[in-house]
């Protein structure tokens, strides 16, 4: 379901894009709004996912309102001026109406819309938390991913390094490395996992970190100078 207001000085427009956005399920109108003022107010107060929005207003027209805005919602334009076109889409707008649109014309501007918006929520749901928990012993501890020095493997354990303690949960190398955010660890050998960001130096086949010496497995050596961007 997708959040929607309209925003027209015009009241014939208004009621025709009510009209339009009752026929669509995925669409919940929140707010049919007169002037830019009445749509600041909405945009403050509540979650709102796609406006649209005329851009021939009185006060304040629609490029004005979408700039002013901090935190910017998907935008369909609408007018009666084809010129804005190019301004629309400076802008990143989803789609650009000129009035008169049909229905046809409005749902193909709120598919790419809903797209976006499904594209959107997709990467953020992708994006690694900055912490992960971890079981050691009895106790579930809370292990910030940039706290993080190195870790090492001991069998059925492995030793999580920190900057001020270390913790030992009971898995595996290979689950460390599928639980840890990529780009940021790196396996330099079959006992050990690095934060690329806490390597403070590299010399043949050993890395510092903090004042401790790691070896690098001849296996692992590729790997690590790709991570490092040296291929």
């Amino acid at each position: 379901m997708m959040n929607c207001i309209i925003v027209d000085d015009e009241p014939l427009a208004r009621d025709i894009l009510i009209e339009f956005t009752a026929k669509v399920p995925f669409l919940e109108m929140k707010a049919s709004c007169q002037n830019g003022y009445e749509a600041l107010e909405i945009l403050q107060k509540e979650k709102i996912d796609l406006v649209f929005l005329d851009i021939q207003m009185p006060d304040m027209n629609g490029i004005q309102l979408y700039e002013s805005l901090n935190y910017r919602p998907l935008v369909i334009f609408t007018t009666a001026y084809s010129n804005y076109a190019v301004t629309g889409f400076d802008l990143d707008a989803v789609d650009y109406l000129v009035k008169p649109f049909a229905f046809q014309r409005f749902l193909k501007a709120v598919n790419k819309a809903y797209h976006q918006l499904e594209k959107q929520e997709t990467q953020a749901s992708d994006t690694p938390r900055g912490f992960m928990f971890i079981k050691d012993g009895t106790k579930i501890i809370k292990v910030a991913y940039e706290d993080i020095l190195y870790i090492e493997g001991m069998k059925d354990y492995v030793k999580i390094i920190l900057k001020d303690k270390f913790v030992m949960p009971l898995t595996t190398m290979n689950s460390m490395m599928e639980k840890l955010p990529k780009g940021r660890f790196v396996r330099i050998h079959r006992s050990y996992i690095v934060s690329l960001s806490s390597i403070d130096s590299i010399e043949k086949n050993r890395v510092t970190i903090a004042g401790k010496k790691l070896p690098v497995g001849n296996l692992y050596k590729s790997q690590l100078m790709n991570a490092l961007g040296k291929t």
